[in-house]
């Protein structure tokens, strides 16, 4: 067979005796990155969009998020009746107090067309305009990074890809392992070099020294997918039952309030049960009025009043209820998770029904939530953004550094799929760990079934063109 070149390493007679796992892992790096690498380029470009979202939305809206300062603000019920005479045929699903006193109030409002983010002077009502809450630039984004747009089919590739990513990441690492080579050039990139060796060398360094931050990306990441995630979440996030004894519950969960371009629950809430309104507790409460949006007795104002006497941080929503069980949900997910709030309202009587926060959580929601914030950049403000910026563009180098490696390998006219050395003894702790990333990331399993026939097949054509031509 020859020398083969992997990694700038050659495998020779000389060590090809030495129990080796060193192909194989190269052949499945290859694999790993034919099918995660442009998923991750799509995943750092959209995710430095979502990441710098305050910074953008302040310059591409500011207009509609900033008022001038007044002496007093008309209520959230007086507000919503302005949207609803502007919008009389449509329905209204949300409201978002202003955060601070410059910030602007704001309505979810769906009509007939498309659903609208309805901005509001808190001060005089006036309607500063409308945002098309899922075709903006973060709604798009968001959607990219989640499910490719194409819903359902979409999350389910992205966690494929996340899956794949973590292969991707410790085969690289298996390759990167000092093997007798210069060790400054393990850990810098030897810049005099040009060609191949100066893409190798590029490639390895960042994927090095990336890979920890990137297997933190991946891991955070996957806690929002929708098949994995939600039986993470599941098993995982548990709360008292006696939290829910005098709670009439829903068959319905928390995180259905969550859309793919809107978070308004947090994680660790996801899988909590939605209470019920009695509607016969209307007698029990406090005086109430009407609500012009529903059957309900509670005003919107006095949910928002009993959500800031309850302490709610700024920056909460308050989703309305739907139909004659529905309640109202005050949520907020915090930048930091520790002023999480999830508080459910009974729209009849006022009661809190359930109010869960981080006191509320286990150690497993508290890990994640936090990094989740530090995965989005929220948690330790501009220097976690630019923390999150330098992995997303490690990631970017990384990745068109491998496609540029693979192209400049690549023997003309074919796919360069990386030789299959039968005299190597297979390691079986590598096997062992590629096992249980099958079994604790079923769909990465599932492919793994498909692609290795498929790589054996492959194998066997190879061998016999070889054969022919020898």
């Amino acid at each position: 067979m020859g020398d083969i070149s992997i990694s700038g390493q050659p495998v020779t007679a000389a060590n090809s005796a030495k129990p080796s796992f060193y192909n194989l892992a190269w052949r499945w790096h290859f694999y790993a990155g034919l099918l995660v690498i442009p998923f991750l380029i799509m995943l750092s470009v959209t995710g430095i969009i979502y990441l710098f979202k305050p910074q953008l939305d302040s310059l591409m809206y500011g207009d509609l998020l900033q008022v001038p300062v007044a002496e007093q603000r008309i209520s959230a019920d007086q507000q919503m009746a302005l949207v609803k005479q502007a919008y009389p045929q449509a329905s209204i699903s949300q409201y978002l107090p202003p955060v601070d006193k410059q910030g602007s109030a704001q309505f979810v409002v769906a009509t007939a067309d498309a659903t609208l983010n309805v901005f509001v002077n808190p001060y005089n009502g006036e309607i500063l305009g409308t945002q098309d809450a899922e075709d903006n630039l973060q709604a798009i984004a968001r959607k990219l990074h989640g499910e490719l747009m194409i819903g359902t089919v979409g999350d389910r590739l992205v966690e494929l890809a996340a899956g794949w990513g973590i292969v991707l990441v410790l085969s690289g690492l298996y390759l990167w392992w000092p093997r007798g080579t210069s060790k400054t050039a393990l850990f810098w990139p030897r810049l005099a070099n040009r060609g191949r060796l100066f893409w190798r060398d590029i490639h390895s360094v960042v994927g090095f020294w990336g890979s920890l931050l990137l297997l933190f990306m991946l891991l955070t990441g996957m806690t929002w997918t929708g098949f994995w995630g939600d039986k993470f979440a599941g098993a995982w996030n548990h709360f008292p039952a006696a939290m829910w004894n005098d709670v009439p519950q829903s068959d319905k969960l928390a995180g259905s309030l969550n859309t793919s371009t809107s978070q308004t629950v947090p994680w660790a809430a996801e899988v909590t049960p939605m209470p019920e309104s009695d509607p016969h507790a209307a007698h029990k409460g406090m005086a109430h009025m009407q609500s012009s949006e529903s059957s309900a007795l509670v005003t919107l104002q006095q949910v928002v009043d009993s959500a800031q006497g309850r302490g709610v941080n700024p920056g909460f929503s308050v989703t309305l209820p739907k139909g004659e069980l529905g309640v109202y949900t005050v949520a907020v997910f915090a930048d930091d998770p520790r002023n999480d709030a999830t508080m459910h309202i009974d729209q009849y009587s006022g009661k809190v029904l359930a109010d869960i926060g981080w006191k509320d959580y286990g150690l497993v929601a508290r890990t994640v939530e936090t990094g989740v914030m530090l995965h989005e950049g929220k948690m330790f403000g501009l220097a976690n953004q630019l923390l999150m910026l330098l992995v997303c563009l490690m990631i970017l180098l990384s990745s068109v550094s491998g496609l540029v490696l693979w192209w400049k390998r690549r023997p003309q006219g074919r796919f360069g799929v990386p030789p299959l050395r039968h005299d190597l003894p297979v390691w079986r702790g590598a096997v062992v760990i590629m096992l249980l990333v099958g079994c604790l990331f079923p769909l990465v399993g599932a492919s793994l079934l498909l692609v290795a026939p498929l790589d054996w097949l492959l194998t066997r054509r190879q061998g016999r063109a070889q054969l022919q031509t020898s």
